[in-house]
């Protein structure tokens, strides 16, 4: 499968990432520093060696692509009209073809503007024409996105379809939806093909392997095919009509006598009559199937009389995928037709006769009439004689033949023990104890006795739970516990919702309570600091207006400057003190910050306060330097 494997085609990128991939390369592999002072022939040779390397880099991934992808012409004809049915012979070509033309249009962009760089006279000149020349080498890219995106989804399917050799011996199962194809197959081989009771569940070719007389064959199933034209079969039943017309393999057709597919006999024998030029020049055997159901000499004379077309031309025989009955005849039957066909054709060619020239058996001919025997030693003739006499050696084949079903191999026989020892169980040691020390012969009988002493207690009523009449107490006592717990349910639910609450909460500075402003409490307040507050029994504390901060104070005084250097007014406190009452709780508050900052830093690994943090729209690497030798071969 060396010519067919479809596994190895490269990738195909979608249109941004593929002209991503292209510029990126560019920036990495080649110089990336120039200045204007530089010699005019130094600044047009960078930036032709800009065009020319971009330019090579889209000329030869192109070229990969549509190098990887098979040639419809010059596979075989098989997986020719394999890819015909699945992706459009038509729209393949179209699609390999514009990126071919795609490849020619990058280069012409190439050559001409490395022709107008030649000429360029500035630095500024130069790099507008570079960039003239990425952009449209990019927009050509742009316009193939449907067509790469096309080929990549074909590339996909492709590695997924199985590795069928056209040239190896091949056994075809075909017939209609659900008379037993998968089973057959998952019979004799390994393959493990889905099996479900109704139609088209095998939607696409399976292969598997089996061996005969020590040669691989390569077993395929086929999905189902109805009786209907040729044109109005849809993608499914073409897969198996192109494997039935392109390889030479022997063909199963398989029939359900028994009619559970869902199809008539009747049916089933007039898709062969319609597909039946499918089969020339190809071993050809008809299997019934669910012969546990319907076997051939049960049919009804009318069904026999539907058969009758295909006995005559087509060797019938019978088997049963449920039972295993007529499996491996069935196989059998099949690989030696194809084993005498591929025989008969290999000798109709021209090459058999210069390998029948090449061979000669030698036969001795008689020279004077004497008659010379083989020379057997005397020792060996006496054994022989001696082995002859007496009844020889019995085999275990021998043992088994006369048996028959009832043979059981028993390995134990011929073991150097005495006879009442040979078929003992080996002790089974765990933990460097015997199992057997500690298993109760009597376990069984004491299980019994012990199920018939609870039959006792049951029927003597011992378990019986007494009823209890619910009066109305405990019925109101019920009502209310369940009120409870719906209630401490609601407030779970509610304390859940205010934990998980994104609203900020802000700190109360101040109790709730004796919030109000009143003479008689500042009066208090003040006399309790030490203040002499007599004589103010009928003052009246009211607000008076200030003078204007211009007037009261200077400039540089009315300023103070805070942590980080900026000027803020005096009557407002910094903001690491707002809503804090004194140093105390302003250290606390700090230590709280610094915990639940180092959590998150140190922790998780998140980003702190500190951290500066730029977001980058385009790869790092971008907006890098140069970097040394043996650097730029890690991507």
């Amino acid at each position: 499968m060396a010519m067919y494997n479809f596994k190895k085609i490269m990738v195909v990128p979608p249109a941004k990432d593929f002209i991503d991939i292209i510029l990126s390369k560019t920036q990495r592999k080649t110089p990336t520093v120039v200045h204007k002072h530089y010699k005019i022939t130094r600044i047009r040779q960078f930036y032709m060696r800009k065009v020319r390397y971009t330019q090579q880099n889209f000329h030869d991934r192109l070229s990969q692509i549509i190098q990887d992808f098979p040639k419809l012409d010059d596979i075989h004809p098989f997986y020719a009209d394999l890819m015909n049915v699945l992706y459009d012979k038509d729209h393949y070509k179209l699609a390999l073809g514009q990126l071919n033309t795609a490849r020619h249009l990058v280069d012409n962009v190439g050559k001409d503007y490395l022709r107008l760089l030649k000429f360029g006279d500035s630095l500024y000149r130069c790099k507008q024409l570079k960039r003239a020349a990425l952009g449209r080498m990019a927009t050509i890219m742009k316009r193939q996105g449907p067509n790469l995106q096309y080929l990549e989804q074909v590339r996909q399917h492709l590695a997924r379809l199985p590795s069928i050799d056209p040239y190896t011996r091949t056994i075809i199962i075909c017939g209609f939806p659900n008379v037993g194809k998968s089973s057959f197959i998952n019979k004799i081989t390994r393959a493990d093909v889905e099996v479900q009771p109704y139609a088209f569940t095998t939607k696409s070719l399976y292969v598997g392997h089996t061996d005969y007389k020590y040669l691989r064959w390569q077993v395929v199933d086929t999905p189902g095919i109805l009786d209907h034209p040729l044109e109005d079969r849809n993608v499914i039943e073409m897969q198996a009509v192109t494997a039935l017309a392109h390889l030479r393999a022997a063909v199963l057709y398989v029939m359900d006598p028994s009619e559970q597919c869902g199809h008539s006999l009747d049916q089933q024998v007039k898709l062969f009559e319609s597909i039946k030029p499918l089969f020339a020049n190809k071993p050809l055997l008809a299997v019934l199937n669910k012969c546990d159901v319907t076997r051939l000499a049960d049919l009804p004379p009318e069904k026999r009389a539907e058969l009758a077309v295909l006995e005559g031309s087509v060797p019938l025989l019978e088997m049963s995928t449920v039972t295993e009955e007529g499996v491996i005849e069935v196989k059998n039957e099949a690989c030696e037709q194809l084993l005498s066909f591929r025989v008969d054709m290999k000798m109709k060619t021209r090459k058999v006769e210069g390998v029948l020239n090449r061979l000669h058996v030698a036969m001795p001919a008689p020279r004077d009439g004497k008659e010379r025997p083989p020379c057997i030693p005397e020792a060996v003739l006496r054994r022989k004689r001696a082995a002859g006499a007496g009844p020889g050696r019995r085999l275990e084949r021998d043992i088994e033949l006369e048996q028959g079903d009832d043979y059981v191999l028993d390995l134990k026989k011929n073991y150097d023990l005495p006879e009442d020892q040979r078929h003992d169980v080996l002790p089974e040691i765990w933990e460097g104890h015997n199992l057997a020390d500690y298993i109760d012969p009597d376990i069984y009988q004491k299980l019994e006795e012990l199920e018939r002493e609870e039959e006792q207690r049951e029927a003597a009523g011992l378990y019986v739970v007494p009823k209890i009449e619910m009066d109305e107490t405990l019925r109101e006592i019920r009502r209310l516990a369940q009120q409870i717990r719906d209630k401490k349910s609601i407030m779970r639910q509610e304390a859940a919702v205010t934990k998980h609450s994104t609203k900020p909460v802000v700190a109360r500075t101040t109790p709730a309570r004796g919030r109000e402003r009143s003479a008689s409490r500042l009066r208090s307040e003040m006399e309790g600091l030490g203040v002499d507050m007599s004589g103010t029994e009928q003052a009246h504390f009211t607000r008076s207006r200030s003078r204007s901060r211009s007037q009261s104070q200077p400039p540089l005084k009315r300023m103070r400057v805070d942590s980080l250097g900026q000027s803020r007014s005096m009557s407002r406190p910094p903001r690491d003190e707002m809503g804090v009452k004194n140093a105390e709780m302003k250290a606390k508050l700090n230590k709280i910050a610094a915990k639940a900052i180092r959590k998150k830093v140190v922790k998780k690994g998140l980003k702190g306060e500190a951290d500066r943090f730029i977001g980058n729209k385009m790869p790092k690497h971008l907006f890098s330097g140069k970097r040394g030798i043996g650097k730029t071969d890690r991507r």
